[in-house]
């Protein structure tokens, strides 16, 4: 109960968002451009801020890798292998669902629950799963596509990789802390202040993102999607967690756990994907995820003792 407790602040910022949109406040343009705002600025210097600053234990990062990696690329595996006799476009989405994640919101429950310390671990996280899924989901939606997409693959994926702000953002912080400069005072401020209003800007803007009028979507790829994303991801990253204390392995379960990106729907797209699936797999998983993800954290708590 304490789990569900703690990250239900999370889910009435997402609430209040949808229900912002359908009122009209504060404008339809308001939204895109905030988005905008979170994804160029605010999020990239929350993750600055967090990774230049924190005390990263090397001897972590290895273990780390192991777990979300290999979690990552055995849940997608799995789910390429299911939807095998389903259509191409169907295939990516279905990937999408059980794999990508969203960053806002994991960032926003493991500050919730373990404070500064697990804000830092969870941008650690993130910056491990940024690089993974940029260099990896991009060439394999490109590969399911029925026709090609914007020419090279890996001139495409290269270049995705070295304009993505989180992943910039990422490097940046991580130069900054191994070189041992210490805290830059100036830089060291504005990026904190607005790091402080990145993540609550950005669950009113999943929530403002929600879709629930006219979703269609089939039902079989809609299930596997919701299975790997709240059963499998979640199950293999508990079985892969050795050499993790608990708080560390929570961490790594609330990015199994928590619902595919709100922009999953503009990269199917891009590649040829079934868009109003991604829609509906965004709208499903971000609903059942008010359940699942403290049910998820409470039974990861027990299982990790």
């Amino acid at each position: 109960m304490s789990a569900a407790l703690a990250v239900a602040p999370i889910f009435v910022l997402v609430v209040l968002g949808y229900g912002l949109r359908r009122i009209g406040l504060p404008g339809e343009g308001f939204w895109p451009m905030a988005a905008r705002l979170g994804y160029w600025v605010l999020i990239p210097a929350l993750l600055f801020y967090k990774i230049s600053t924190a005390a990263i234990d090397p001897g972590l990062m290895a273990p780390f890798a192991v777990t979300l990696a290999g979690s990552f690329f055995l849940a997608g595996t799995v789910v390429l292998l299911l939807t095998r006799t389903m259509p191409a476009p169907q295939r990516g989405s279905a990937l999408q669902g059980a794999v990508r994640h969203n960053s806002f919101m994991a960032l926003a429950v493991a500050e919730t629950l373990f404070g500064a310390e697990g804000l830092s671990l969870a941008a650690l996280a993130s910056a491990m799963l940024a690089l993974v899924t940029n260099l990896s989901i991009v060439p394999a939606l490109l590969a399911l596509s029925p026709a090609p997409q914007g020419g090279p693959v890996t001139r495409r994926v290269l270049l995705d990789a070295v304009r993505n702000p989180f992943i910039l953002a990422i490097l940046a912080g991580l130069a900054v802390n191994l070189a041992g400069i210490g805290r830059i005072p100036l830089l060291r401020e504005v990026t904190r202040m607005l790091g402080a209003v990145a993540l609550p800007l950005m669950l009113l803007c999943v929530g403002a993102g929600l879709r629930l009028r006219g979703l269609k979507a089939r039902l079989v790829p809609l299930g596997l999607a919701l299975a790997g994303r709240f059963v499998l991801f979640p199950a293999l990253v508990l079985i892969l967690a050795q050499g993790l204390d608990s708080q560390a392995a929570l961490i790594l379960l609330i990015f199994a756990a928590v619902p595919t990106a709100p922009s999953s729907a503009a990269l199917a797209a891009e590649t040829g994907g079934d868009v109003p699936l991604m829609n509906a797999i965004i709208t499903a998983q971000t609903a059942f995820a008010f359940v699942t993800l403290p049910l998820t954290l409470a039974l990861g708590a027990w299982l990790l003792g």
